[in-house]
């Protein structure tokens, strides 16, 4: 097995790319080779914080060279195409920024193009190499919740009004991917319904709201919103059960259990026909709350070991391009749902599913 590093260069020195960069630089798995940004002082400044990487000024001039295992991209969403597409033409393994394109019909062309080449192409969905979406996971498919009932999740803040994307684009990719991941089959909704507004004249929604129906009768809603004067990061996984609270910003006790909730009468439950539940009688559950003991671990660091392993293992990654498809397909159907006031959008490709067990 070849032990050596990666060589990886991480393209876009901007907002997220410092990030990525010290990720790399950091990871016995990668060796960070080169920062390229079409500002070529940023890209210095930039290399010189990580260890001294070489500086590139153009894409072209990143390509050329002959000593690249992969590249990251980091740039704004409609760039992600063309420089992904670039890239895995020269054979490199890609790792993109949320969101993988800024058009699911691009997506699905990086997507095959992967698969012709035959390199990694990966998607930097953050929170699913969180240890606390981990342990969701773990706890939603072991059964420990009962049946899904509904999803609710809440991102606010005062947050930068993005020049390229609306607030769903910005900030539902996160709900959208930690869905995806912790549900055992996937994030595939049949449909979308979308209301955003835009208070500021920005020209494009600020403030957001979506709701799509889930498998089995279940519903999830997204709340999103940059001009909340307050930070809240919180998703409710409620199920037959018991219920799941994540809430980020709480490192004392970021996912909290309840045994807490509504029952219908048992006996109705194990018949186990729906429809009779419309007549049965209702009582409340009051058990314990625990919070499951999580590792300290940062999430990027775990991101990029993960983009390594998948190379050497030659395996789809946690957050391959096909789980980005499935987050673009919804925000595409939340966008024409916005288009048409609101009303239910068909979400495309619902019918793709998980072609393996992460």
């Amino acid at each position: 097995m070849n032990t050596q590093p990666l060589r990886v260069a991480v393209v876009g020195a901007g907002y997220w790319g410092p990030n990525l960069a010290r990720n790399f630089a950091a990871s016995p798995a990668w060796e960070l080779a080169a920062i390229c940004d079409r500002d070529l002082g940023r890209a210095q400044a930039l290399a010189r914080r990580t260890g001294g990487p070489d500086a590139v000024g153009s894409v072209e001039g990143l390509l050329a060279r002959d000593d690249l295992d992969a590249v990251a991209i980091a740039t704004p969403a409609r760039t992600h195409y063309g420089i992904a597409m670039q890239a895995m033409e020269a054979g490199l393994h890609v790792l993109v920024e949320k969101p993988l394109a800024d058009r699911g019909a691009l997506a699905r062309e990086m997507v095959d193009a992967a698969d012709t080449a035959g390199v990694v192409l990966m998607a930097d969905h953050t929170y699913c190499y969180t240890p606390a979406v981990d342990k969701i996971r773990d706890l939603v498919t072991s059964g420990e919740l009962g049946e899904i009932l509904y999803i609710d999740s809440v991102r606010i803040n005062l947050g930068l009004v993005q020049p390229d994307v609306d607030v769903f684009w910005d900030l539902a990719p996160h709900d959208l991917s930690v869905m995806d991941f912790i549900l055992p089959d996937g994030l595939r909704p049949v449909s979308v319904s979308a209301q955003g507004a835009d208070p500021l004249g920005a020209g494009k929604s600020c403030v957001g709201y979506l709701t799509m129906p889930l498998q089995g009768g279940a519903i999830a809603h997204i709340h999103v919103n940059w001009l909340s004067p307050t930070k809240i990061r919180q998703l409710v996984v409620g199920g037959s059960r018991k219920t799941l609270v994540w809430d980020d910003l709480n490192p004392q006790q970021r996912v909290s259990v309840y045994d807490r909730g509504v029952d219908l009468d048992r006996q109705e439950l194990m018949l186990g026909d729906s429809g009779k539940r419309a007549g049965a009688n209702i009582s409340y559950r009051l058990g314990d709350t625990w919070s499951p003991a999580l590792t300290e671990a940062e999430p990027l660091a775990l991101m990029v070991a993960e983009f390594a392993a998948s190379i050497a293992e030659g395996r789809s990654a946690r957050t391959d391009g096909r789980a980005a498809l499935r987050v673009l397909s919804v925000l595409e159907a939340a966008g024409r749902s916005l288009s048409r006031g609101g009303r239910r959008s068909p979400v495309a490709g619902s019918e793709i599913r998980l072609e393996a067990a992460l």
